[in-house]
């Protein structure tokens, strides 16, 4: 019998536990046994054909939002999990998110970040409109990325918070409006983008005083019981096939509801989050997990991957590299991995494996290995799935030796009569202010014929190779690079 996936957005990633047991009860009441959580921080879940007026009466009832096999409102995604857990450092706090939630009075069509800037964990770059806290209290960048694209704009202006779903509501108009202008185009004019924006628009802006600086990638492990402020506990739920029993969620809601537990949190990896757990009621949690048999203590390894929303192709691939991983007992601390079966899907990742016919893929990563970087290297081409765990294996072993070429690192054995100098070099890289791509001399451009070495104050008229931008849109930064020598 056809089966009919019903999505359901939760914006900010955000929900209430009673809230959602009614969800669970209506999907339940509809035929679904299990629920999914979307790279968008949504919900999924599939019922069969005949019990979709159960579907559609439950939902009308509670007056929920819903789409059927459809995609045609994104989730608002945004940090708002990470808040106590992975920063602690950031004006962004719970009533600011909420706020700007509460201001949305429209359902976007086009993909929302809220991030703080402070964090790894929710991806920066992977909406239309991606608004990244500032140093300014509730003021953001904003970078572009115009559908179908993979080129940034940054707004020349940071965005007042209260600012933003107006914002939001009136450039998706301007751009759905002019597809032929801003939609699937292979060159944007942003300057006429901008005039459409503001024009008619009271926005309230305030001045960049430095470009945006992002922290370098670490993902944090998001599984587990683990003590954070205040005494306090959250735990973190991941499920290997995606797949979290509705009746498993039905009794996560009512501990939370009886130890007064307030929301529970889902993640861009696909995994639920339940922050504020008392001490003495881990005895019940534990009770739940073990009468389940939910384990909660995975592989980093097996952690890190983004994948399509409801994929088995994707799936069955991911197991079997994690498999080969484990085998070789790779390690893969500061690397993300992306599988893309569709070729404009969105995901951000330090390394991705991309289709590009069937049973071939072809093995990318960023020129940093930075999952926000949108500078890709093609590492290897046309591999069948059989080989790609191999050449995997070999590219994480790469990355790890250019850690050690740009580390400080004491080498075994007797140090006692051996002096280790550690002499810094500073080395002037330059960054589009645009897409933040880099632009490195020991690296030089292949796409634009500048060979290695190239000094970039000697390229006349340089373009950069992924926005297309004019030299005067790079800015100068530095990069600290370590030698040692002994004496």
């Amino acid at each position: 019998m056809e089966t009919f996936c019903v999505k359901i957005n939760l914006p900010g990633g955000v929900i209430s536990a009673g809230d959602l047991y009614e969800i669970l009860q209506i999907a339940e009441n509809a035929g679904a046994n299990a629920i999914s959580v979307g790279n968008r921080q949504q919900l999924y879940f599939c019922i069969p054909q005949d019990r979709l007026e159960d579907l559609e009466m439950g939902m009308l009832q509670a007056a929920i939002d819903y789409e059927i096999n459809s995609d045609q409102f994104p989730n608002i995604i945004s940090s708002y999990v990470t808040d106590n857990i992975f920063n602690t450092e950031s004006w962004l706090k719970e009533g600011v998110y909420k706020d700007i939630f509460d201001l949305f009075n429209f359902q976007p069509e086009l993909k929302v970040n809220l991030v703080d800037k402070h964090q790894t964990f929710v991806p920066f770059f992977s909406g239309n409109f991606n608004f990244i806290s500032s140093d300014v209290s509730n003021y953001w960048y904003l970078y572009i990325r115009f559908p179908k694209t993979n080129e940034l704009y940054c707004w020349p202006c940071l965005v007042y918070s209260d600012d933003i779903p107006t914002f939001c509501k009136v450039s998706q108009e301007a751009i759905l409006g002019n597809k032929q202008l801003f939609y699937d185009q292979p060159e944007i004019n942003y300057n006429l983008f901008y005039e459409k924006v503001i024009t008619s628009n009271n926005f309230i802006n305030q001045q960049i005083a430095e470009p945006l600086k992002l922290p370098d990638f670490s993902l944090s492990y998001y599984e587990g019981f683990n003590k954070y402020l205040n005494d306090k506990y959250w735990l973190g739920i991941y499920r290997r096939n995606e797949l979290f029993p509705i009746a498993f969620l039905k009794d996560v809601c009512s501990i939370c509801l009886k130890t007064r537990v307030g929301q529970l949190y889902t993640t861009p990896w696909k995994s639920f989050l339940i922050k504020g757990i008392n001490e003495a009621d881990r005895k019940d949690w534990g009770f739940v997990l073990n009468n389940y048999r939910i384990n909660v203590r995975h592989a980093a390894n097996e952690l890190n991957w983004q994948l399509e929303n409801l994929c088995k192709e994707s799936l069955e691939l991911k197991k079997q590299l994690v498999r080969e991983f484990e085998e070789y007992d790779l390690r893969t601390y500061r690397l993300c991995f992306a599988i893309k079966m569709q070729p404009k899907t969105g995901l951000l990742a330090s390394i991705i494996i991309k289709k590009v016919k069937a049973g071939l893929f072809d093995i990318l990563h960023t020129r940093d290995f930075n999952p926000n970087s949108k500078d890709f290297v093609v590492y290897k081409q046309k591999l069948p799935a059989g080989s790609l765990g191999q050449s995997l294996i070999e590219l994480c072993n790469f990355y790890y030796e250019l850690l050690i070429d740009n580390s400080v690192l004491l080498h075994p054995g007797n140090t006692e009569d051996t002096e280790i100098e550690n002499d810094v070099e500073i080395i002037e890289l330059y960054q589009c202010k645009n897409c933040l791509s880099i632009y490195d001399k020991n690296y030089g451009d292949p796409v634009n014929g500048i060979p290695v070495g190239t000094d970039f104050k000697a390229i006349s008229d340089y373009e950069c190779p992924v926005c297309e931008s004019r030299s005067d849109c790079f800015i100068a930064v530095e990069k600290q690079v370590h030698h040692i020598s002994k004496n």
